[in-house]
Parts: C-alpha cells; structure tokens; sequence
C-alpha cells in the first residue's frame, strides 16, 4: 500500500534574542525587508503561522514575535512592567537586535495599539504601521477606568473585569483548554452569538458564563487549540493579563499624545463581526484625520476577531499588496 506523502513543514527558524528588557522568542522566515509581526491576547506567535511562509514567499523577512508575558520571552513579575513603554522598547530592541534599523510593524488585537505606539514613540525604528481588528484610537480625556465604568450597566465590562490581579487567573486556570476554546468561539465570526452580551459579567459571576459551548471556529482544530493549550498551561496568564492592567499607567504617561496622529503609511484590516470594529466605529470613522497616511480600510465581511487565522488568504494577498506598495518597497 502507497504511504502518505509527508507534509511540508514551514521552513521557519525559532530564536531567542537578549535585550535590555530581558530575553524574547520570536519566529523568523525568508529574507528581505523587515516586518515585525505582534499577537494579542490570549495568543502567541502562533497566531501569525499563516502570514509567515506567505510573507518569506513574498520577499519578506517576517519575523513573529512572543510579546512581553507569553511563551519563551520574559514575564517580569511587577504588574507595571507591562505598561506599553515597556513593549515600544521592547519593539525597538527586538529590530536592533536582528540587524534591522526599522521594520514594518503588524498589530493583532493588542498587538495594534502596540504597534501603533511604537509608531508615535519611535517613529525612527517604524517606517509603516498595519492595524488588525483593533483600530486606532488616540488617548482620550478621561482614564480608561472611568470608560470601563460606565459600560454595562449593573455589569461589569471585561477590561475592568481583568483589572484586579489574580481574579481572572482563578476563573481561567483551572482548565485552561475550556477557557481558551469558549473565548475564541465567542469572537470567531462563524460561531460568535448575535449579541455581546458575553462580554460583561453579572455581579458574582464569571466572563466565561455566557461563553459559545457548543460550536467550534473552523479556524480552530485540535492542533491549534493544543498549541495555545500547552503554552498557556506552562506559562499561567498573568503576563498576558497584566497589559490589560496598565490601561490608566499608560494613559497617564502619554498626556503629551492626547489626539495625535499616526503619520507613517497605514493599514487597517478588520471583520464585519468583530465586536471591535462596532464598538470602535467611531474611530475608524476618524481614520482620515487619526491616520493621515492611510492606505486603505478592509473589512471583511462575516469575519470575526481573529482575522489572520479566519481569513488567512485574505489577509495575506491584502498585506502583501499593501507592503509591495509602500515607499521604497
């Protein structure tokens, strides 16, 4: 009987580098101009597995990093550690360190507004800026903790939710599979529920109350969950949780950043599903001011949060055109 054919495994290469801020992991593939790949929460470098090949593919030194407080880079243990400075050095040390003097920063989910300061406070190391699912957004007026108060009524928004150190913990590592796979069905556009009622906590309750049980993402299959799994398991979510936990240290140190814009070439690409792209319709209204070096705005339509592993074709022949598009290309 003929054997299966083995599949071609991507000819990607792990690292560690050192850097003022400790030591981080991040995956690299082909050769070329620079682009700095930055996840969100709750993922890892993982999340950028279908962007890498087609990146190296398209002329591209792609290289995905694990952010602050995940996997195999550095998990400081004060929670003020994780204020977004530390993750614009980090940013920064990081280009340095793989012999580039800039890069084109790409942001998922929190690794947007990472991006996107990087882009503000660095602009030597950022020559272009992609935002996914979470848009631009300049420092507001008023702390975050005041927005996050007023949401929700009698509920409890999940940004203040995750505010209190060991709170989430105690709900989420328990059984971290469960946690994981309810929250990516949540906000994946083919399994999300109709409202964003899972968003909020009732008074003694949890997130994960209201979390989609019983249907799962077709972007999501066993090995996928079972990487972010293990990672998680070994790592707790502290680390990852702890960004969340420096909204009001960060809005503080950036009162000189109040409206600014972000002039580097730009890109956002987001879903018609995404709670984020309602929620914040508002700043994606204001892009032609916030973003003046705009390219375009994608918004794919029944997509949910998690862009780049719902779509991923999608977003990479968008990113791709994007990138062989701007100046110096």
């Amino acid at each position: 009987m003929p054997q299966p054919v083995p599949t071609p495994q991507p000819q990607w290469t792990h690292r560690l580098v050192d850097t003022p801020g400790g030591r981080f992991h991040l995956v690299e593939q082909g050769s070329g101009p620079l682009v700095l790949l930055l996840h969100g929460f709750p993922e890892s470098w993982y999340s950028w597995r279908h962007q890498l090949p087609a990146l190296a593919a398209a002329g591209y030194r792609a290289a995905a990093l694990d952010l602050r407080g995940y996997g195999r880079s550095a998990r400081p243990a004060a929670v003020e550690a994780y204020d977004m400075a530390a993750y614009v050095a980090d940013n920064a040390a990081v280009i340095h360190a793989l012999g580039a003097r800039d890069a084109v920063l790409v942001g998922h989910d929190w690794g947007a507004p990472i991006a996107a300061h990087t882009a503000l406070l660095r602009p030597d190391i950022c020559s272009a800026v992609a935002l996914l699912s979470v848009p631009y957004a300049p420092r507001g007026p008023v702390p975050p903790s005041e927005v996050f108060a007023m949401l929700g009524g009698d509920e409890e928004f999940y940004v203040r939710y995750f505010q209190e150190p060991g709170r989430a913990e105690a709900e989420i590592e328990p059984d971290i599979r469960a946690w994981l796979a309810g929250f990516y069905a949540s906000l994946s556009g083919d399994t999300m529920p109709q409202s964003t009622g899972h968003f909020f906590v009732p008074e003694g309750g949890r997130l994960s109350d209201r979390f989609v049980r019983d249907r799962t993402p077709a972007w999501l299959g066993e090995t996928e969950l079972d990487r972010y799994t293990a990672e998680f398991t070994r790592t707790g979510l502290t680390g990852a949780l702890n960004r969340y936990r420096n909204a009001d240290r960060d809005w503080a140190a950036t009162a000189g950043l109040e409206g600014a814009p972000i002039p580097q070439p730009s890109l956002f690409i987001g879903g018609t599903e995404d709670p984020s792209t309602t929620w914040l319709a508002d700043a994606i209204a204001a892009f032609p001011t916030t973003l003046p070096g705009l390219t375009a705005t994608h918004l794919l339509d029944g997509c949910g949060h998690w862009v780049q592993q719902e779509r991923p074709d999608e977003v990479n022949r968008l990113l791709i055109a994007w990138l062989r598009g701007l100046p110096d290309a």
